[in-house]
């Protein structure tokens, strides 16, 4: 798997000073990204319906001990996209930025980014260690999963043009939210543009997920080529089924644990990086 070794523009800034730069992907798709700190290098993998303004501030903590590379997936922010989508183009994504990092990285990802990042680790690419928070698997049969016709019902409503429709069917069959919460996110229009923005990007992440959420365990042979350090995050205040799947997806890992941080539930990664980031700075220091 080889990419372009694309260009850092260093004239550019992101988030407290990082340098902007892109990464020329196997099929030619731009990968935007914001490139701070020093040290090993750890690659930021967002989740559905975010951008890499959801990490810019755990970017920040671990900036202090590592260099971070801080990205939009493809589709996303200011990155390219391709006509064709396939999950082994997000492969592809994170190879050039590990290539052009040096030619290896830890990855950290968090929701669909954590299985994206285990994705990336199964198909070969070099990856030193994995911290990954919440992959949303759902193993048992009694836990609540997404719709089984999910991808056909997003698609219809992108296909329609109904995109913030989609974001709003996502939000609440998937991710649970109740529309009245969805109904006050409306009221923040910079807020809710931006994720309508998103919503072209939803496909990307119900393929990334794959069969994973029909209530059945993992299937080990599906994660064979992950033989790295790994650690498996949830959060306290998480339904039990994130800590069952966590705990199962340790299990079938090598080297993998699992640790729960108290007090926390989904969204801390964007709400609570403060408490997110001494976990992950201590585990990809080895």
């Amino acid at each position: 798997m080889t990419a372009d070794h694309g260009r850092t523009q260093t004239g550019g800034a992101g988030a407290g000073g990082a340098a902007t730069g892109v990464a020329r992907s196997a099929d030619g798709t731009e990968i935007a990204y914001e490139l701070s700190g020093s040290g090993p290098a750890v690659i930021l993998v967002a989740s559905a319906l975010a951008d890499r303004s959801d990490t810019e501030k755990l970017a920040v903590l671990l900036a202090d001990h590592f260099t971070v590379i801080n990205y939009d997936r493809r589709g996303r922010g200011a990155s390219g996209d391709a006509d064709a989508y396939a999950v082994d183009r997000e492969i592809e994504d994170i190879a050039a930025l590990v290539d052009h990092v040096g030619g290896s990285a830890s990855l950290f990802g968090s929701s669909s980014g954590a299985v994206l990042a285990l994705r990336a680790a199964a198909a070969g690419v070099k990856v030193d260690r994995l911290a990954l928070y919440e992959p949303p698997f759902v193993i048992a049969e009694g836990d609540a999963g997404p719709p089984l016709d999910l991808a056909e019902q997003v698609g219809a409503l992108l296909e329609q043009g109904r995109d913030a429709d989609a974001v709003k069917y996502f939000m609440t069959k998937v991710q649970g939210m109740p529309g009245i919460a969805v109904f006050f996110m409306k009221l923040m229009p910079k807020i809710w543009k931006n994720l309508v923005g998103l919503a072209r990007t939803l496909p990307y992440d119900i393929a990334v997920m794959g069969d994973t959420q029909r209530g059945r365990p993992l299937d080990a042979g599906e994660w064979d080529g992950v033989d790295v350090p790994t650690r498996v995050l949830t959060g306290g205040k998480s339904p039990a089924a994130f800590q069952r799947a966590a705990g199962a997806l340790a299990g079938i890992l090598p080297k993998a644990d699992h640790r729960t941080l108290p007090g926390l539930n989904h969204g801390a990664v964007v709400m609570a990086p403060k408490k997110v980031a001494p976990e992950v700075i201590q585990f990809l220091k080895g």
